[in-house]
Formats: structure tokens, C-alpha cells, sequence
């Protein structure tokens, strides 16, 4: 399963309400063409592509530890006027991931809540930005996955630190260390 998804999950289940803006992979959209957003899932198991034919459940299939639905109707496409701002190949098939569900409630959220991203930026998006600043706007001096993962906890550690001293001062962190 994609990282990302586990973790969308697991805010799930833990009651976490995520706010993180829905990705849009499909070149479609940049190529002119009918997106995914474009397909409506009604109530029942099935797609309604734009020009209003009906894309049935045809397979389940498992990648990447994903469970994906794949959803297609080759007549119609074969038949449409819109085929050609739809899809190059013979039809379009619309792929599902069983939890889809989640991220269309999130994307629901972040469009009742225009703000939450603005606020998101000045939240977290500043200490990023800090510390790149202190790295000199450079890549990381380390190789290797475990080693990034060291130099990166140790900016954030020193971020925390110059954080707490601005906040409560030198004196009084001493104070609660050695407390």
C-alpha cells in the first residue's frame, strides 16, 4: 500500500480528521481531456462518464498492496461523439481504490473549507522553510535513506531547541531539563 494511503487510514481510524488536498495524477486533465473528477459514482457500483453512459464494475485487482476496481464499457465508448476529449486508446477505464470513499469525504472537506490550506502553509510550511535556510538551500550531505533520515531529525531537534529558548529562555528550559 502507498504510504500515503496507510497514513490517510490510520487518521481514519485513529478519529484524525486529515485535510490534505486530493492528487491529481492523470495527465488527462493536461492534455485536454475528460479528468477523473469528470466520471460521477452514483449510489450503485458504477461510473457515469460525461456523456452520460453508464461504466459497469468489470474486475478487482491488487497492486502495490492497493485493492483497485476497474471500471469500463467499451460499446459505449466506441459509439461516443466525446470519445476524442475522453481517451486515446479503444476505451476509458476508470480505476477505484476500495477506500476511495475517505478521500472523496477529505476532498469534501477541503472544498467546504477554502481556508484550510492557507492555514496549513503558515502553520507547517514555515520550519521547512527555516530549515532549509539553515542547510544553505543545499541537499543533504548524507546518502542513503537511514543517514537523511538522521541529518534531518537532527534540524528538526535544533529547530525545536532555538523554538523553546525564543519561547521560555535559556534559564527557565534549564530549569525543566533539570527538573
Amino acid at each position: 500500500m502507498k504510504r500515503s494511503q496507510a497514513r490517510l487510514l490510520a487518521c481514519e481510524a485513529m478519529g484524525v480528521t486529515p485535510y490534505v488536498p486530493k492528487p491529481l495524477t492523470s495527465g488527462a486533465k493536461s492534455d485536454g481531456r475528460f479528468g477523473k473528477q469528470d466520471f460521477v459514482l452514483p449510489e450503485q457500483d458504477v461510473y457515469r462518464c460525461p456523456s452520460g453512459a453508464v461504466l459497469p464494475r468489470h474486475m478487482t485487482t491488487v497492486e502495490k498492496g492497493l485493492t483497485l476496481h476497474r471500471y469500463w464499457d467499451r460499446a459505449s465508448c466506441q459509439a461516443c461523439a466525446l470519445k476524442s476529449q475522453c481517451t486515446p486508446s479503444v476505451e476509458r477505464r476508470v480505476t477505484r481504490w476500495e477506500h476511495e470513499a475517505v478521500i472523496d469525504a477529505m476532498q469534501r472537506r477541503m472544498d467546504l473549507t477554502p481556508g484550510a490550506m492557507r492555514q496549513r502553509r503558515r502553520l507547517v510550511e514555515h520550519p521547512f522553510g527555516t530549515i532549509k535556510a539553515w542547510m544553505g538551500s543545499t541537499h543533504f550531505l548524507t546518502k542513503r535513506l537511514p543517514n537523511v533520515k538522521t541529518e534531518i531529525g537532527l534540524h528538526v531537534l535544533a529547530y525545536n531547541l532555538k523554538r523553546v529558548i525564543a519561547i521560555m529562555g535559556v534559564g527557565r528550559l534549564m530549569e525543566a531539563i533539570r527538573a
